[in-house]
């Protein structure tokens, strides 16, 4: 399969992202409906992280008349426990902290200081949830709009983040600025060295196209956030576009580390190698990497269409276990890969090569499964944004490293085809010994 095979297959599957990514508003607005809150014990709304005084939630309605005959309520939970699905329809009601009678067209409800950042949750119910015997009439749903803010640095509820999301806003920023920085000092000699082909050409191409994927993912989320700061919407379509540009990224890396181990692993029994350390796509090379492809993609999806339906903790986690056992799963096979070429490989430099691959592939298969381990010993709105800001530093730090790797003057021309006639100085231990 060819790179431009492969790039059709990574469109198709995260193409899919579009069909469920919805953007966490902290601006919501929708229809109230009698049917979905009784089917559910209460309608989700929304969940938002307070943190500090003067938290506000503002109800707008369009029908209070009908809001009043249905008896309408808005009720706010804070920290919902584990067994909140086992609870009954009465008793998920009385266990609200606060409950708003939806009878006027805008509803003022202030959230006292807590000590900690607290996690709130949104239900609409009406006179309909819990009678379970009693014939819904046939009334209109009721259009809403919901708005959830802290308190900005002046005490003033005017800030659409929640307390996980507080801060991530400025480091899209300085990453976006990272990347103009670099592009501005490296992109002159990195072009110089894709006009040159090469043994490494297609890999640096796809190291290439994954950074600026990472790139793109990035600036699509800083717009997204620059307007959700302002409005709690965002443009949705930039959030989606900000997923679609990072799971693109991550299958194209994985289609490329995985081709790369396999194909080197296979070629090793070839005598003599005419093409030493090249990208030589061979069926099993291609059958594992897409497999790989495949499977984290989908884990990827599933991750992300249990976060856009807003479904259960437990379905969300169960896809992000499974996702870090498959990326565990995989640098163990990337380690016994490239553990058994370098206990075999009697050239120093490339030994060297293997080690510094290594480290770059591994950085980018672990950092993700050490990252949510480690964030537990951090608050719970600080959890998320140590994930997400590491794991993307730590990618990016992969990149670099496989940049160094392939664009190093000795080690890139010790792995080319033209290293035996090219670079006479370089040679292997025993060609050292028998020299000196």
């Amino acid at each position: 399969m060819t790179a431009c095979k492969m790039s059709c297959l990574i469109t198709a599957l995260t193409a899919a992202v579009f069909f469920s990514a919805q953007a966490f508003g902290k601006t919501v607005t929708g229809l109230f409906k009698t049917e979905v809150a009784r089917q559910h014990q209460g309608q989700f709304i929304t969940k938002f992280m307070y943190q500090g005084a003067d938290g506000l939630l503002v109800c707008q309605l369009d029908n209070p008349s009908l809001a009043a005959e249905k008896e309408s309520r808005l009720l706010l939970f804070a920290n919902v426990d584990e067994d909140w699905d086992n609870l009954s329809c009465s008793e998920r009601l009385t266990r609200a902290q606060f409950i708003i009678s939806l009878n006027q067209e805008e509803h003022n409800q202030t959230i006292l200081k807590q000590s900690s950042p607290t996690v709130w949750t949104a239900l609409y119910t009406d006179r309909y949830t819990c009678q379970v015997d009693t014939a819904i009439p046939s009334h209109g749903d009721l259009r809403f709009t919901v708005l959830l803010l802290n308190a900005d640095s002046a005490g003033n509820p005017l800030e659409h983040f929640s307390a996980e999301e507080a801060g991530l806003h400025t480091f899209y920023f300085l990453l976006l600025l990272a990347y103009f920085v670099a592009s501005c000092i490296y992109i002159k000699p990195l072009y110089q060295a894709l006009r040159k082909g090469g043994p490494m050409h297609t890999v640096l191409k796809v190291l290439t196209a994954s950074l600026a994927l990472h790139g793109c993912s990035a600036l699509c989320k800083y717009i997204h956030m620059a307007r959700y700061s302002r409005d709690g919407v965002g443009i949705p379509l930039m959030g989606s576009l900000a997923e679609f540009w990072a799971m693109a990224a991550q299958v194209s890396m994985l289609y490329t580390l995985l081709s790369l181990c396999v194909s080197w692993s296979l070629s090793r029994g070839r005598k003599p190698q005419s093409r030493p350390l090249q990208w030589e796509q061979s069926p099993a090379s291609t059958a594992v990497a897409v497999c790989g492809v495949l499977v984290q993609g989908a884990l990827l999806l599933w991750e992300r269409y249990s976060a856009s339906e807003r479904q259960h903790h437990s379905q969300r986690n169960l896809a992000s276990i499974l996702l870090i056992a498959l990326r565990v799963t995989l640098a163990l096979l990337l380690a016994s890969i490239l553990y058994q070429i370098i206990s075999t490989e009697r050239s120093t430099l490339k030994r060297d090569f293997y080690l510094c691959f290594a480290k770059g592939s591994f950085l980018w298969f672990l950092c993700h499964p050490v990252l949510v381990l480690t964030s537990f010993v951090f608050n719970e709105h600080q959890r998320e944004k140590v994930v997400t800001i590491g794991v993307i530093l730590c990618q990016s730090i992969s990149m670099v490293i496989l940049y160094q790797l392939f664009l190093s003057r000795s080690l890139y021309w010790e792995v080319s085809s033209l290293s035996s006639v090219s670079l006479p100085l370089t040679m292997s231990r025993n060609n050292q010994r028998g020299r000196y």
